[in-house]
């Protein structure tokens, strides 16, 4: 029988709404099970494995963020260096999942199965996702063929890398996808199928090295639209930021206004990323980039550059090694 702990954190997959077709309201007015009042809920139904209930937290993931995933981080690590278990799945809310399980995916330091788990339905709704998703978590977890894949995000029956996955979709079921790449694998009836392995750096073999008394820099996101100024770069720059993303038109540039104020920022030691706001495509302008001090993000969502960036700035300032970090992650 595999053992799989569950780390509760929150989320609509924990919650218990008032009414049964509440798919709105709940955050505000529902409770939230505990780890082990959702165990209970879906035991009977995971007969192949022991679950272990780890408490972290009780919230909804618009409140979780960079100190949580540092704590997050510490607690794995201690399940993992206690031993015993074949897999882990946190409970998580899906507003901010993908950035806590890309985190995830660069911090932690193991080959174990570790599998972020989301709902887009309370626990009690009309045609809730919740059980079916986390029972499929647990199937991924438990299976060793998703051992040394990274952090991997289970929802709708399927299996993605946390590093491609993004939140699509406000209220419908297959709102998480992996862009132009798709998913690693499906939970299927009979087994837990993989397609494919991420290619770039996890885990293991990663550069970054997080601990309970970590504390990382601050790294804003600026969104670019029409007539972008100057005002919100410079205002993040006082406000003490050590890097800024910027979310830039495609295919990786902002206003003029924004690039000056964003050049400065630069000249005052801040790294800047230039991202993309729409959703999928590579950062490609070279001369663009090193002609003015950017690092380029990439293929990753702004939200990811952050968190990338975030840790990057804890091992360096240097815009080269910045640039590696981005092209290895």
């Amino acid at each position: 029988m595999a053992r799989v702990a569950i780390i509760g954190t929150g989320g609509t997959i924990s919650s218990i709404a008032t009414h049964r077709l509440d798919y709105r309201d709940y955050p505000e007015t529902g409770t939230k099970l505990s780890v082990e009042g959702i165990i209970a809920e879906i035991a009977e139904f995971v007969p192949f494995a022991e679950l272990v209930p780890v408490a972290f937290r009780a919230v909804g993931s618009n409140a979780i963020g960079p100190s949580d995933w540092v704590a997050l981080t510490a607690t794995i690590a201690g399940l993992d260096a206690a031993g015993g278990l074949d897999g882990i799945v946190i409970l998580h809310g899906t507003a901010t999942l993908e950035e806590t399980g890309y985190f995830l995916h660069l911090a932690l330091k193991t080959a174990l199965p570790v599998v972020v788990v989301g709902a887009q339905r309370p626990l009690n709704a009309v045609g809730t996702d919740a059980g079916a998703n986390l029972i499929g978590a647990i199937r991924t977890a438990a299976a060793p063929e998703s051992r040394g894949r990274g952090v991997l995000v289970v929802l709708n029956d399927e299996i993605h890398s946390a590093r491609d996955v993004t939140k699509g979709s406000t209220h419908r079921l297959h709102a998480f996808q992996s862009g132009i790449y798709g998913a690693l694998g499906t939970v299927d009836p009979d087994r837990v199928a993989y397609a494919r392995h991420p290619e770039r750096a996890h885990t293991l073999a990663t550069p970054f090295h997080v601990a309970a008394e970590t504390v990382l820099p601050r790294v804003d996101i600026l969104y670019a639209y029409g007539g972008t100024d100057g005002a919100l770069a410079r205002a993040s720059v006082a406000a003490g930021a050590a890097g800024i993303v910027s979310a830039g038109f495609a295919p990786g540039m902002t206003s003029p206004d924004e690039k000056d104020a964003l050049v400065e920022a630069v000249a005052s030691g801040v790294a800047v990323v230039q991202s993309t706001r729409v959703g999928a495509g590579r950062i490609t302008r070279e001369r663009y980039l090193s002609e003015n001090g950017f690092i380029g993000a990439d293929d990753l969502t702004p939200q990811k550059a952050r968190v990338l960036l975030m840790l990057g700035l804890t091992l360096t300032r240097e815009r080269d090694a910045l640039q590696a970090l981005f092209a290895a992650h």
